[in-house]
C-alpha cells in the first residue's frame, strides 16, 4: 500500500514502524478499504447531534490563501505559467492554485470516490497521490486507489491514460492493458515519456506519450536494495521520482522503505546516490554518510540539485550534485506549521516537492493540510491553507490537536485527551479551553514529573478514576501513567508482565483495578490497585474469537475497553469487527457483532456488523457507546444488545457537523460519555475533538 499512508512522525525508528503498522488511515488505506465494501445496510439512527467542540478540520473550500482548504494534500506540480497543481489525496481532486494563491478545484469533486472520466467536476478519483505536467500542459495524475494514470488537458477534460480502474497487476501493455499496483509518484521528460513509481510493485515503468507502458527498472514483487541494470535492479517501495532538467536524462528515485535516493541512466543503469539501504536517520553527508527517514516526492532544479519531501523527519533535504546531501528546510523530527528561513521552519509530514522555473520550491504538508513555497533563500511561507494539526492552545476552532486518540471526562465536566502525536495530555473545559495538561507537545520521552515537566511516547488511550486522577495508556513506553489533578505524573506499573506490549484502551473499575488491551499480544491486563499486573482474559501471542473464561477466551488485536458500574469490561475487539464482555469472573461473550464478518448493519447482538471498532464508552445505564472507525459512524448498543447508529454515514468520512446521517467523521477512535448522555469523540484523522447530544 502506498506509504503516504504514514501519519505519525516521532523520534526514532519504533515510532515510525508504529505509524506504518498501526495507523487507521488518513487515508489512502482507509478509503480503498471503505470502497472495497459491497454491503450497505439500512441503518437505525437515534437522534443525537455533532458538533465540533474543539480543533480545525481539514476541508475543501476554494478561496485565496488561508481561505482555501486541503485534506492530507500529497503531490505538487507546477507548469510554465507559475501555476500549482495539487493532488488533494483525502478530497480525492486535483487543486489549481495560481501564483496570487487562489484555489480552485480542477477536476474532480470533493468527497465524491470513484474512476469516471468527464470534464472538471464531472469526473472522479480515487485517492489521487501524485501529479506531473507535460510540456504542453497536459496534467497527469497519479490516480493511486484506482491503480490507473490519468491525463486532465488544460480544458479540464480527465481521460485514462494507462491501466484500468480497479485492476491492479504489473502487465506491460498499452492504455488499459497495462497495470501498476498503488502508483504513486509522476514525472515527465523533455520527450514527454512519462515516470512512475509502482510502489507496490516495487518497479519504475515508462510511459510514451503513445500509451506504451513499460518497465524501466526493477522487477515486479522482488523487493531488495540491488543496484544494476533494468530488471536486474532492485527497489524497496518506491515513492518518489524526478527528472534531471539539466539535459541529462537521469531518472531519481526515492526509495522510500529502503531510505535512500537512487540514480538511473537513459540506459536504465541503477545506482545509490545518496544514503544507505535500510539505513534510517537524519544525519547530512555526502552520499553513502547521508540518512533519510521517509524519502518520498522529489524535484530537481535548474542547477542539477535535488530537493526531497523527507516525510517523516519534516524536513526538505538537498542533494548538491556530487551527491553531497543537507538539510534545506525544517528541523529533524520537530514538526510544526511554522514559517520561517531554514531550520526556523517547520513542516509536518510533507510528501511532495516541485519546482518552478525560478527554483522556488512548493511543498504539499501534508498532515498540515497546506501547500508551502519555499525561495531559493530557504525563506518558508505558507502559499494555500490553513494548518489545521499541531498543538496550539486556545478555544474552540483555535485550538490545535494532532491525531487526538484517547477521550475521557471527570466528574467535574473536565475533557481529557491523548494528543497521540504531540506526545502530550491536552486538557479541555466545559466551555472549550483548551490547554495542555501534562507532557511537552512535540517532545516525546519517559520522565515522571509535574506538568510540561512529563514525558510521554505517543499515549493513545486514558481513563478517568477515583478522585479525578487520569490513567493514561503510555503506547510506546509500555507502562500505565497515573496524574492528578494536580498535573503530576507517575508510572503505575514501571515494568511490563509476562511479556506485555504496547498499552492500548486503559479503563478503571470502582475498585481501583485497571485493564489494558495488549493489542499486539491479543489479550485483556488487568493492574490491581497493588501494582500486580496479570493476564485478565486471552492467551498470549494467540488470536482467535472464541468465548470461554479468562485464558480459554481469544481476542484479535483488542483495542478500545471501557467498564460499567457492575464490573464488566467491554472491549473493541477490533481484529474480529466485534464488541466483547468480560465479567468480573473473567467470563467471555461476545456482545456484539460476529467474528470475521464486516459492515454496517444494526440489528441485536450477532446480527450487527462492525468495521475495525476501536473506541468503547458505557453511560450510567449501562448504554455502550462504540467508535465505529473503519465505517466513520457512532453506535450504539443498548443492555438489550441492540446495536443503532447515532451519526455519521458508513463508507462516507468528512467533517461536517449535523444530526445523525448529515454528520461526518473521519477515523473517529477513543470516546467518553458524560453524567448527562453527551459523548465526546477523538475525530482523528480531522484533529478534532467532536461533541454529540442526545
Amino acid at each position: 500500500m502506498p506509504l503516504r499512508t504514514t501519519l505519525f512522525p516521532g523520534t526514532g525508528p519504533v515510532q515510525r514502524a508504529f505509524a506504518r503498522k498501526y495507523v487507521l488511515p488518513l487515508l489512502l488505506i482507509l478509503l480503498a478499504v471503505l470502497t472495497a465494501l459491497s454491503v450497505r445496510a439500512q441503518s437505525t439512527y437515534e437522534p443525537y447531534t455533532f458538533t465540533t467542540f474543539a480543533g480545525l478540520p481539514p476541508g475543501s473550500a476554494d478561496g485565496t490563501g488561508s481561505a482555501a482548504r486541503f485534506n492530507s494534500p500529497s503531490g505538487v506540480a507546477v507548469d510554465s505559467a507559475g501555476n500549482t497543481y495539487v493532488a488533494d489525496t483525502v478530497n480525492s481532486t486535483i487543486r489549481k492554485i495560481t501564483p496570487a494563491g487562489v484555489v480552485t478545484t480542477f477536476a474532480g469533486l470533493a468527497g465524491s470516490t470513484g474512476s469516471a472520466n468527464g470534464t472538471g467536476s464531472a469526473a472522479r478519483f480515487n485517492g489521487p497521490v501524485a501529479v506531473t505536467i507535460d510540456n504542453i500542459g497536459n496534467i497527469f495524475v497519479a490516480d493511486t486507489n484506482n491503480h490507473t494514470i490519468r491525463k486532465i488537458t488544460p480544458a479540464r477534460v480527465v481521460s485514462t491514460f494507462a491501466g484500468l480502474a480497479g485492476n491492479d497487476g504489473s502487465a506491460n501493455g498499452t492504455g488499459s492493458t497495462a497495470r501498476f499496483t498503488f502508483p504513486s509518484a509522476l514525472a515527465v521528460d523533455s520527450a514527454n515519456n512519462i515516470y512512475v513509481a509502482d510502489t507496490d510493485n516495487s518497479t519504475i515503468r515508462k510511459i510514451t506519450p503513445a500509451r506504451v507502458v513499460s518497465t524501466f527498472a526493477g522487477s515486479a514483487g522482488s523487493i531488495g536494495t540491488a543496484d544494476g541494470t533494468g530488471s536486474a535492479a532492485r527497489f524497496n517501495f518506491p515513492a518518489g521520482v524526478a527528472v534531471d532538467r539539466a539535459g541529462t536524462g537521469n531518472i531519481y528515485v526515492g526509495d522510500t522503505s529502503n531510505f535512500t535516493i537512487r540514480q538511473i541512466t537513459p540506459a536504465g543503469v541503477v545506482t545509490t546516490l545518496a544514503g544507505s539501504p535500510l539505513m534510517r536517520g537524519g544525519a547530512n553527508g555526502t552520499g553513502s554518510a547521508a540518512r533519510f527517514l521517509l524519502p518520498e516526492g522529489m524535484a530537481v532544479d535548474s542547477g542539477g540539485n535535488i530537493y526531497v519531501a523527507d516525510q517523516d523527519a519534516s524536513t526538505i533535504r538537498k542533494i548538491a550534485p556530487g551527491g553531497v546531501v543537507s538539510t534545506f528546510a525544517g528541523s529533524f523530527t520537530k514538526s510544526g506549521s511554522l514559517n520561517g528561513t531554514g531550520s526556523a521552519a517547520r513542516f509536518n509530514l510533507p510528501a511532495d516537492v516541485a519546482v518552478d522555473s525560478s527554483n522556488n520550491l512548493y511543498v504539499a504538508d501534508s498532515n498540515n493540510c497546506t501547500i508551502r513555497k519555499i525561495t531559493p533563500a530557504a525563506a518558508v511561507t505558507t502559499l494555500a491553507g490553513l494548518a489545521s494539526a499541531g498543538h496550539t492552545n486556545g478555544t474552540g476552532s483555535a485550538a490545535r490537536f494532532d491525531f487526538p486518540d484517547g477521550v475521557a471526562v471527570d466528574t467535574t465536566g473536565k475533557i481529557y485527551v491523548a494528543d497521540t502525536v504531540e506526545s502530550a495530555i491536552r486538557k479541555i473545559t466545559p466551555t472549550a479551553v483548551v490547554s495542555t495538561f501534562a507532557g511537552l507537545p512535540g517532545t516525546s520521552g519517559y520522565v515522571d514529573a509535574t506538568g510540561t515537566a512529563a514525558r510521554f511516547r505517543f499515549p493513545r488511550w486514558l481513563t478517568v478514576g477515583a478522585l479525578d486522577n487520569v490513567y493514561v495508556g503510555d503506547t510506546f513506553n509500555f507502562v500505565v501513567r497515573k496524574i492528578t489533578p494536580n498535573a503530576v505524573v507517575s508510572s503505575v506499573v514501571t515494568m511490563p508482565a509476562n511479556g506485555a506490549g504496547e498499552v492500548r484502551g486503559v479503563a478503571m473499575d470502582s475498585s481501583g483495578n485497571i485493564y489494558t488491551a495488549d493489542q499486539p499480544h491479543h489479550t485483556i491486563r488487568k493492574i490491581t490497585p497493588e501494582g500486580t499486573a496479570t493476564i485478565f482474559a486471552g492467551l498470549n501471542d494467540t488470536p482467535g474469537s472464541a468465548n470461554g473464561t479468562g485464558s480459554v477466551a481469544r481476542f484479535n488485536f483488542p483495542t478500545g475497553l471501557a467498564v460499567d458500574g457492575a464490573g464488566n469490561v467491554y472491549v473493541a475487539d477490533s481484529g474480529n469487527n466485534t464488541i466483547r464482555k468480560i465479567t468480573p469472573a473473567a467470563k467471555v461473550t461476545t456482545f456484539a457483532g460476529s467474528a470475521g464478518l464486516f459492515g454496517n448493519t444494526d440489528g441485536t447482538g450477532t446480527a450487527a456488523r462492525f468495521n475495525g471498532a476501536l473506541g468503547v464508552a458505557v453511560d450510567h445505564s449501562g448504554n455502550v457507546f462504540v467508535t465505529d472507525t473503519g465505517n466513520n459512524t457512532i453506535r450504539k448498543i443498548t443492555p438489550a444488545r441492540v446495536v443503532t447508529t447515532l451519526g455519521g454515514l458508513a463508507l462516507s468520512p468528512g467533517t461536517s457537523d449535523g444530526a445523525g446521517i448529515n454528520a461526518r467523521f473521519n477515523s473517529p477512535r477513543g470516546m467518553a460519555v458524560d453524567s448527562a448522555g453527551n459523548i465526546y469523540i477523538g475525530d482523528t484523522a480531522n484533529h478534532t475533538i467532536r461533541l454529540g447530544t442526545p
